[in-house]
């Protein structure tokens, strides 16, 4: 399957606030990434160097805040293509003053092809990703074995890969790719990070979906 014609996701205005209408104007030039060409350095994106997590679709950015503002010796990136949720998100950075946040508006499998260095991160995350319940829109589910082969190779031997999702059908097929993707294996340990609550998985858990977390680390 080639992952640049088949999208994971689709792109939906939604509705801004003017909140995140200011946000986005006047905020961006503090956290947002420019979309270009060429490698990102981290070490000049923050301006220090400290590992580095890459959250992948972060919705309203809820979770990554928290983390950033919990653990300040640690470098996050989010990438995300909904403005509304890129608008909440950099209002949160602000109001919390966090200098170890900066956001992605582009697709994500675009960003690891071009513009993450292999064996540059220490973690990712992708937190309830779009389940694509249809099977006819199978296809489209992010977690296919080209995609999870490119974001391992991007991760330091020893990094960390984090899936979560409330749909058990593809809860199951996370697993069967990441077990055969050969550069991955179970982390040691096995427990996911400590994380607040999504709001995807807060509805999920109100609709009586069990949550299931995946933690894999490279290993070669």
């Amino acid at each position: 399957m080639n992952q640049r014609t088949v999208r994971s996701f689709v792109r939906r205005s939604g509705r801004q606030t003017p909140a995140q209408q200011r946000a986005l104007l006047e905020l961006w030039p503090r956290y947002g990434v420019p979309n270009a060409t060429g490698l990102i350095e981290f070490s000049v994106l923050f301006g220090r160097i400290a590992p580095v997590t890459l959250e992948i679709g972060f919705g309203n950015g809820d979770h990554l805040a928290a983390r950033a503002q919990a653990e300040p010796e640690r470098n996050f990136l989010g990438i995300e293509v909904h403005r509304p949720g890129i608008g909440h998100l950099l209002r949160s950075a602000a109001a919390a003053d966090l200098a170890n946040l900066r956001v992605i508006e582009q697709d994500a499998v675009e960003v690891l092809a071009s513009r993450i260095a292999p064996d540059s991160l220490d973690e990712a995350q992708i937190l309830f990703p779009d389940p694509w319940p249809k099977k006819r829109h199978h296809k489209r589910r992010l977690i296919q074995p080209e995609f999870v082969a490119l974001l391992a190779n991007r991760l330091r031997i020893g990094g960390r890969l984090h899936l979560a999702t409330d749909w058990e059908p593809y809860a199951q097929q996370m697993r069967a790719v990441l077990d055969g993707c050969p550069q991955l294996a179970t982390a040691t340990g096995g427990h996911a990070p400590l994380r607040a609550a999504t709001r995807f998985e807060r509805r999920g858990l109100r609709l009586g979906h069990g949550v299931c977390d995946l933690v894999f680390e490279r290993v070669r």
